[in-house]
């Protein structure tokens, strides 16, 4: 690393640092001001903020690996998050809004009442809030030792005697932070300078994050966010020049593996867009496809995609952000990951002999070694900057809202008023949350040690979370759906969960996928039928403070609704997401079928050109009919 490249480093560094000492005293006035930051957000920066949240470190790598081994049709498995995206901002950010709470878990209490209400509470205060959260921080925290090892070289920097202690440390605790490349490979040398590589990161990260709570996260969010798309952007280019331009692409990776490409994969199944054209696109894989946006966690936003809706100053202004987060999410980083995955399989060919898991690690780490050997001086340092501010943006995020659970639902909740019978103070709840942060990062940098790829992290969490999705949705939009039906669906997530890691292998992902979803999702609609639903109080109580589409009839009634409005905006939130979902998709398959120079479906009788053409047309046009749909008055 060139010293301008140091510079450049540094430089982000110091903002960073500045963002969080800044907005340190309005942070500590309270929990509000600390987690949601007043409830102050401008729709636009909620957006830039969950965008740069997701796009993290650790998603160019797995992007460049899901290319390598199974296409780019393979990425609609994160594509198709953008209807989970905008039915957040349709349907569920006003409903967040209007619910007033600090986390998912305190929502248990608002929608559910009596003890099993408090049970649910701290279960999901853990499950959300440590065990989901750290699985995922530890995604990225994996990552950001793939992308720091080439450039942070401490035992180069350090001197001797001070980097020896360091190592001798890391090989005492005997769990090595590198990859094993076999003979010679200096294994604990590298695993030391990962470590002092983590530690320098999450210390500046853990600095800013912890004192100026989401205000700062936020505001460096969007600095970041910044950074990103222009070292990407860069990183693009000088990809796409040494391929030897855009339209050398597609005919050299047809020339490159005319005999078959990584795990067997052929020329026109890389540079697939349709299902017509992919590997393996079956009607099981393409039913997860369809349905992976509802069998997840975040199906109604869960996390801290409703703490940033939660903070927006309006229902507007949430609405905004869910928008805005989709296309700067889904269409704007996609089209530039594209060409650096397609380019870095041409310039860093794959051994073909490597097993599954080995083979998705190798081609992960290629996205790390093209900007180490690619990028000139400068450009490096801004690319290099980038990817940090990537792990960072995510790592503040993940952070803050895990502190979230600890300090509103566990202390707060659980340790002050249900155990010692006290109100704890708002300055007290803060520091309390401060240091949340910290015990969540030591969890996930444990967690992250025992991880092989972000590929196995990545399909874990996603099999965590499949089971919770249907349920979510229906506690807002069902009011016979009770705290026994959420509580048995994740019962049955965590039953379920080693059973179908153990006996079914990782090709028949897809069928772990479903049979989590139905298997917790009948848990959970069987339990709240047997039950029965809460009280016509609590219910009634919600409707009046919620003001729920959906499903609500005689709550609705008791508490003077109209069902028919209900329903009538559920009907546009529904209409409106499903339009905007399809003309994203549409703007995204034509200019990546473009920049990719991929085929049309099999059978289509038009050619390239008019296939791009129509997808266009259809996504832009599309764009004043849902925008109407979304933003109509009084939802």
């Amino acid at each position: 690393m060139s010293g301008l490249d140091a510079l450049i480093v540094l430089g982000f560094v110091a903002l960073a640092i500045g963002s969080g000492l800044r907005a340190r005293k309005r942070a500590s006035r309270s929990l509000e001001e600390y987690f949601l930051a007043g409830r102050s957000l401008p729709g636009w920066k909620a957006g830039v903020s969950m965008a740069a949240t997701q796009f993290a470190a650790d998603t160019p790598l797995l992007v460049t690996g899901l290319i390598a081994t199974a296409g780019i049709f393979a990425l609609w498995r994160l594509w198709i998050y953008a209807v989970a995206f905008l039915l957040l901002g349709f349907v569920f950010a006003p409903l967040w809004r209007r619910a007033r709470v600090l986390t998912d878990a305190e929502l248990a209490e608002l929608r559910y009442g009596g003890s099993p209400a408090t049970w649910l509470r701290g279960i999901k205060a853990v499950y959300f809030g440590t065990v989901f959260n750290c699985t995922v921080l530890a995604m990225v925290l994996w990552a950001a030792k793939e992308i720091a090892e080439p450039f942070l070289l401490w035992h180069a920097w350090l001197p001797p005697g001070i980097f020896g202690i360091a190592e001798g440390a890391v090989t005492w605790v005997g769990v090595p932070f590198a990859r094993d490349i076999g003979a010679g490979s200096d294994l604990w040398i590298r695993s030391t300078n990962n470590v002092l590589s983590l530690l320098a990161i999450v210390s500046v990260t853990a600095l800013y994050s912890t004192t100026g709570g989401l205000r700062s996260v936020v505001q460096t969010d969007v600095m970041q966010f910044a950074l990103m798309i222009a070292g990407t952007a860069a990183y693009a280019g000088c990809v796409v020049h040494a391929v030897g331009g855009l339209e050398a692409i597609p005919a050299a990776i047809h020339d490159r593996f005319a005999g078959g490409g990584p795990g067997g994969i052929e020329p026109a199944e890389i540079l697939a867009f349709t299902p017509s054209r992919a590997k393996d696109a079956g009607l099981l894989v393409l039913s997860v496809f369809a349905l992976q946006w509802l069998v997840q966690m975040n199906a109604d936003g869960t996390g801290y995609l409703a703490q940033r809706s939660m903070a927006c100053r309006s229902d507007a202004d949430a609405k905004q952000a869910a928008v805005v987060f989709t296309l700067l999410q889904v269409v704007l980083r996609s089209l530039l990951w594209l060409p650096i995955g397609l380019g870095l399989l041409l310039l860093f060919p794959p051994d073909l002999g490597l097993a599954s898991s080995a083979l998705q690690a190798d081609r992960e780490v290629t996205f790390v070694l093209g900007m180490a050997e690619l990028l000139p001086s400068g450009l490096r340092g801004l690319m290099l900057t980038a990817m940090l501010a990537a792990l960072a943006s995510t790592i503040d995020t993940h952070l803050n809202w895990g502190a979230s659970y600890w300090t509103n639902d566990l202390y707060k909740r659980f340790v002050c008023e249900a155990w010692r019978g006290r109100r704890p103070g708002q300055r007290e709840l803060v520091w309390v949350a401060r240091a949340s942060n910290l015990l969540i990062l030591g969890i996930a940098l444990a967690v992250m040690t025992r991880l092989s790829s972000i590929q196995v992290a990545w399909h874990a969490s996603l099999l965590l979370g499949a089971g919770m999705g249907v349920p979510l949705v229906l506690r807002w939009l069902w009011w016979r759906f009770g705290a026994w039906g959420e509580i048995g669906a994740i019962g049955m997530s965590i039953l379920l969960a080693p059973a179908l890691l153990r006996w079914m292998p990782p090709d028949q992902e897809a069928l772990r996928l479903l049979l989590m979803a139905l298997g917790s999702t009948t848990a959970g609609v069987a339990l709240s039928l047997a039950v029965g639903p809460e009280s016509t109080d609590r219910l009634r109580r919600f409707y009046e403070r919620v003001r729920p589409p959906g499903f609500w009839g005689p709550v609705a009634l008791a508490a003077g609704g109209r069902l028919r409005e209900d329903r009538r905006r559920l009907g546009r939130g529904l209409a409106a997401t499903g339009l905007g979902s399809f003309s994203v998709f549409c703007i995204l398959a034509g200019f990546g079928t473009a920049i990719a120079g991929s085929l049309g479906p099999v059978g289509w009788p038009l050619g390239r050109t008019a296939w791009i053409a129509l997808q266009l047309v259809a996504g832009f046009g599309l764009v004043p009919i849902w925008w109407r749909l979304g933003f109509a008055r009084g939802d």
